[in-house]
């Protein structure tokens, strides 16, 4: 069953130019329960994608549903079953850990009692219980993320959007966050709509991949099946296998013109 769908969705840019299509006809499904990979070059339409099933920019053509509420009629219904971890994180430092989860709670009218609750939970699930009364500024990047996760999971969203969650992060706290979300998928049913530019964590994590370009889906399937047929082995590299669908890779620069 579709958690998310999208057909023929759109958003054109009005500049000084004249208008930019940034994506241009985005057809989509993601499965209840699955944790889809969202990969594309820059400027290839993704972020605005993800902008857009995320409610914070409207799209101006097509349609798409997210856990069964209508992105242009019912955005407020999409916002209370979806959880959004910005790659940019957004902790106030001057508060706990404490105070962070139970006023995140609190945003999405959970009573007082509820919100400390709920806080107390997640933060025993994501290891964060001795870290309660410690003040987010003095956080690491990895500790960091983990609260980024448990804010986005307060409310028991159907869907998690986690847009380049691991950026800037030591290996072993990038290891640790992919375990992390492989549990939020099987222990909650979860779906998670992963953005990165790790291919490596797109492989790892992923069981399906969508990969765009220049505003439109041009590929989507399994990272072994993507690799098989692009990269000619289901144990090729995922980048090789990238760069031959995005048309970047070896081949396509050997017979591209050269510019003069």
């Amino acid at each position: 069953m579709a958690v998310i769908t999208a057909s023929g969705l759109a958003r054109t840019f009005m500049t000084r130019r004249g208008p930019v299509e940034a994506v241009r006809g985005i057809d989509l499904s993601v499965r209840r329960g699955e944790i889809l990979g969202f990969l594309g070059p820059n400027g290839a339409g993704k972020t605005t994608t993800l902008r857009m099933l995320t409610t914070l920019l409207p799209p101006t053509g097509g349609s798409a549903t997210v856990s069964d509420c209508d992105l242009a009629t019912d955005p407020a219904g999409v916002r209370r079953r979806t959880g959004y971890v910005a790659q940019t994180g957004g902790v106030d430092p001057t508060l706990t850990v404490r105070e962070e989860l139970v006023t995140q709670g609190r945003l999405y009218r959970l009573d007082r009692a509820e919100a400390v609750d709920r806080a107390r939970e997640l933060a025993g699930e994501l290891g964060l219980i001795e870290l309660m009364d410690r003040k987010t500024a003095a956080l690491s990047g990895g500790q960091r993320r983990r609260l980024d996760i448990a804010m986005g999971l307060l409310h028991r969203p159907d869907v998690l959007f986690l847009d380049e969650p691991t950026t800037g992060l030591d290996p072993g706290s990038r290891a640790d966050l992919w375990d992390l979300v492989r549990r939020i998928r099987d222990e909650r049913g979860t779906t998670v709509f992963l953005t990165t530019h790790y291919l490596d964590e797109a492989d790892a994590l992923a069981d399906r991949l969508v990969i765009v370009d220049q505003g439109v889906v041009v590929a989507d399937d399994t990272p072994g099946a993507l690799k098989l047929r692009h990269a000619g082995a289901i144990d090729a590299s995922l980048q090789d296998a990238f760069l031959a669908v995005t048309g970047r890779g070896p081949a396509a620069r050997d017979t591209a013109p050269l510019a003069v």
